[in-house]
């Protein structure tokens, strides 16, 4: 095989080899390490670099070299014009001093850091543009060999050039995609954050218009919040029914404070006034665009129940959202487990047998099962901190009697969430 040949198959081997290394999804630095290496075993190069062009700083930064005697910390400097003598030259190698050396044209470029380079052993400079912009240079040192370059070397060069440009440009991009989405992230936490102190407000509002049940709301978003985890749903999904919870009884702001506040129970007119409040909810949650497409439907009907005797529609099993029936699990164990003006809270065991009672009358079994693992799993230790308890208080559940109660209904419920399930 004549010379020519050799020198050809070299060539397109050596570009094969660095179009792998560019290819590589690897990380930049090793990216940018295995292109130098290629390019200096190509031609026998005893030392060399590859800089990235700094657009702020104009500076060019060198990102792994190879044979140098001290690394460089600083960015080399251009001077006013380079960065665009570097660009315009679309990768031609040129020397960085201006003896002119066989086979290479004349450098155009006139480096502050001319005396740095020349100090640090390099004598040739390939600059790297893709699409017009300057992205870096490759710098290199003289051969081992003490050969001059040649033009088929500088030819070479420039298409290894090529090669390293677009591996810098495209790394480029991804650092530029990797900020941007690191910034809308944090716009997205900061709107998320905003989304729910201004949900916290809201439930606080609906509360302070009624002085009896002032943290209702809160308690049943939490409640809402802990049924949703307890059944597997994603952390999206869990945060949605914590602002269902929150909202369910965003309603009562329309209804008479006289009404909320009647420290009995109110007669027939007064109920019918006071059971609008699910439909207000709903006219006035659905114009908005909520994160949580369900949050409306749970305020509207979460006072269903699965007989069908709920109210505003008398939906009756499957028809009833299955939001709607966690928060109806929340919001009466709340009213269950809470002072009101016209009686005192329910004993546990109480709450216990009326759960027993109406599953699959008021409740449907699987929200149900759920509230009463997350408790269970709070009183025997499983889980901490303790929220649920710290919501009902100290004393409240005795665990030495009720726990084994919770769990006796537990294995009840779960075997009618499967019979349910079954008969669907």
């Amino acid at each position: 095989m004549s010379d020519g040949m050799l020198k050809i198959l070299h060539a397109f081997t050596a570009l094969a080899d660095l179009g792998e290394e560019i290819a590589d999804a690897g990380e930049f630095d090793e990216m940018v390490s295995s292109a130098l290496h290629v390019v200096l075993g190509t031609i026998g190069i005893r030392r060399g670099a590859v800089a990235e062009y700094d657009r702020e700083l104009n500076v060019l930064v060198l990102a792994a070299s190879r044979g140098l005697a001290s690394p460089v910390a600083a960015g080399l400097a251009l001077a006013p014009g380079e960065e665009e003598a570097l660009r315009l030259s679309e990768g031609r190698p040129g020397a960085v001093r201006r003896d002119e050396r066989q086979g290479l044209e004349a450098a155009r470029l006139d480096l502050r850091t001319s005396a740095t380079l020349t100090g640090m052993g390099f004598e040739v400079i390939v600059p790297l543009a893709v699409r017009g912009d300057l992205v870096g240079a490759i710098l290199l040192g003289e051969k081992a060999s003490g050969v001059a370059y040649t033009a088929e070397e500088g030819e070479l060069l420039r298409a290894l050039g090529r090669h390293v440009g677009v591996g810098l440009h495209n790394h480029r991009l991804l650092r530029e995609v990797e900020r941007r989405a690191n910034e809308n992230l944090r716009v997205y936490d900061e709107m998320r954050s905003i989304y729910r102190d201004t949900v916290r407000a809201f439930a606080a509002a609906i509360d302070c218009k009624d002085k009896y049940t002032q943290g209702h709301s809160e308690r049943v978003g939490k409640y809402s919040e802990t049924i949703a985890r307890e059944m597997g749903w994603g952390a999206e999904h869990v945060e949605g029914m914590a602002v269902a919870g929150y909202l369910h009884d965003i309603g009562k702001l329309v209804v008479d404070r006289d009404i909320i506040n009647a420290p009995y129970r109110i007669d027939a007119k007064k109920s019918s006034e006071l059971s609008r409040h699910p439909m207000s909810g709903y006219e006035i949650l659905a114009p908005i665009s909520h994160p949580y497409a369900d949050i409306p439907l749970t305020a509207r009907y979460h006072h269903e129940r699965i007989d069908g005797r709920g109210y505003p529609e008398g939906l009756r099993g499957e028809q009833i959202p299955l939001c709607a029936k966690i928060v109806a699990v929340a919001d009466s164990f709340d009213a269950m487990t809470t002072d009101r003006p016209y009686k005192r809270r329910r004993t546990f065991e109480d709450v216990v047998e009326d759960f027993r009672h109406n599953c699959g009358k008021q409740f449907a079994p699987e929200p149900l099962a759920a509230l009463c693992r997350a408790l269970h799993k709070e009183l025997s230790g499983e889980t901490r901190p303790r929220a649920m308890l710290r919501l009902l208080g100290r004393d409240y559940i005795d665990p030495t009697a009720d726990a084994p109660r919770l769990a006796r209904l537990i294995v009840e419920l779960e075997a009618e969430t499967h019979a349910v399930a079954t008969n669907n």
